[in-house]
C-alpha cells in the first residue's frame, strides 16, 4: 500500500465550549489525518513545518508511528489556533498565529517536485496557498484528494474549483457542500464525502448518493478534529479496496470514538 502524504498544518490549539470543557492540546489537520490513517492501517506522512516548541514531537509514543520524513523543521513559534466552539458543536470563533506554517506552501511545492508520483491530501486551510499546490498536483497527474476548514471554506473552494473534479475524494461538511453547490457543478466530481456532526453521513458519485452510515451515538469530549479523523479512516480503507459504503461505516465509527477520547495532550520537551 503507497504512502498518503498528507499537506497542512501541525500546530499547537485551544479548544473552547459553553461547558467550559477543552484545553490546551496538539491539533492541525495534517497530524489529525495523518494519524486517522495510520491507524487504520495505512502508512501516512504530515507535510507540515514544525516550529522550535514542536521539534521533539515525532519522538513522542502514539505520534512516532507516523512517517515524519516529509516534516520540515524551522527556527520559530508552530501554528498556534484559538477555536471557540458552541452550543451545538459548531466553530463560532478561530484565533490564529500561523508562525512558521508560513512557509508551508513552499515546503509543499518542493515536496510535491521531488514525490510527483506520491498519492497526497491537501488540508486546504490557510496559510497554505491551496492553488498553488492544487495547480502543481494536477499539472502532475497526481493522486490526491481534498478538504476544507468552514471559516475559510468559501474563499479555498472558489480558488480550488478548477481542480477539483480531478481529486479522487473531497471532504466537507454540510455547511461547506452548499457553498461548493454555488461554485461548481457537483456532478463532475467523482467522490465526495459530506459529514453532518452526529447525523448522517453521505458520500455522493457524480451528483449520486451511494452510500450513508449515522455516526454511533457518542458523549463527545472534543470535536475539532473529528472530520479529519474521518477523512483519514475513509481514505485509509478506500486504499485497501473498501466499497465507500464500508469506508463510511469504519470513518464514521472512528470519529465517533475520537470524539470521545481524551485529546492529544501538548508534550513537554524531552531532556537530554
Amino acid at each position: 500500500m503507497d504512502r498518503l502524504d498528507v499537506i497542512g498544518n501541525v500546530s499547537l490549539d485551544r479548544t473552547r465550549y459553553p461547558d467550559h470543557g477543552g484545553g490546551a492540546r496538539i491539533g492541525g489537520a495534517a497530524l489529525f489525518v495523518s494519524v486517522a490513517a495510520a491507524q487504520a492501517g495505512r502508512r501516512a506522512a504530515p507535510v507540515c513545518v514544525l516550529g522550535n516548541d514542536l521539534a521533539h514531537l515525532p519522538k513522542m509514543p502514539g505520534l512516532d508511528v507516523l512517517d515524519w520524513s516529509a516534516r520540515r523543521q524551522a527556527d520559530g513559534p508552530s501554528t498556534t489556533f484559538d477555536l471557540e466552539y458552541g452550543p451545538q458543536g459548531e466553530l463560532v470563533a478561530v484565533g490564529t498565529d500561523y508562525g512558521v506554517a508560513e512557509i508551508l506552501t513552499e515546503h509543499a511545492l518542493a515536496h510535491v517536485d521531488a514525490r510527483p508520483r506520491a498519492t497526497f491530501h491537501v488540508c486546504c486551510r490557510r496559510p497554505l496557498d491551496a492553488t498553488a499546490v492544487l495547480g502543481r498536483l494536477a499539472q502532475f497527474g497526481a493522486d490526491f484528494s481534498v478538504d476544507f476548514f468552514l471559516p475559510s471554506a468559501e474563499a479555498m473552494i472558489r480558488a480550488a474549483a478548477p481542480w477539483l473534479p480531478k481529486a479522487t475524494t473531497l471532504f466537507l461538511n454540510s455547511a461547506e457542500y452548499r457553498l461548493l453547490e454555488q461554485v461548481i457543478g457537483c456532478g463532475t466530481l467523482p467522490e465526495v464525502v459530506i459529514t453532518d456532526g452526529p447525523r448522517a453521513a453521505v458520500v455522493r458519485s457524480f451528483g449520486h448518493q451511494i452510500a450513508s452510515a449515522v455516526p454511533p451515538p457518542q458523549l463527545p469530549v472534543e470535536v475539532s478534529g473529528a472530520g479529519d479523523t474521518l477523512a483519514g479512516t475513509f481514505l485509509a480503507h478506500r486504499s485497501r479496496g473498501a466499497t465507500a459504503a464500508q469506508a463510511l461505516a469504519e470513518a464514521t465509527a472512528a470519529a465517533s470514538r475520537y470524539v470521545a477520547a481524551p485529546s492529544l495532550p501538548i508534550p513537554a520537551p524531552r531532556r537530554g
